[in-house]
């Protein structure tokens, strides 16, 4: 019986033809990463505070309006929240 590993490659080996002899994924990346660790930035306020500090952010270079999290209301009147998850490079 066939290994779901097996079964697997052969899929990929019809999948990929004449690409095959490209480097695989685990092949590029043998190389050591920089090791790099989550963090995450939460934002809550009123709707115009926490969007106006997410534009801000975006103003100095810090993170892209796009990378934030959508608003989400929390539960507490006039209250929103957003999330932002970095990874930061730990030396």
């Amino acid at each position: 019986m066939a290994q779901p590993e097996d079964s697997a490659q052969s899929k990929l080996e019809q999948f990929l033809g004449e690409y095959l002899d490209t480097p695989s994924a685990k092949q590029c990346t043998e190389r050591p990463l920089p090791k790099r660790k989550p963090i995450k930035h939460i934002l809550i306020g009123s709707l115009e505070v926490v969007t106006s500090t997410i534009h801000h952010l975006q103003i100095i270079g810090y993170a892209n309006v796009g990378d934030w999290s959508p608003l989400v209301p929390t539960g507490n009147p006039d209250e929103v929240m957003s999330i932002l998850i970095r990874q930061i490079l730990i030396q």
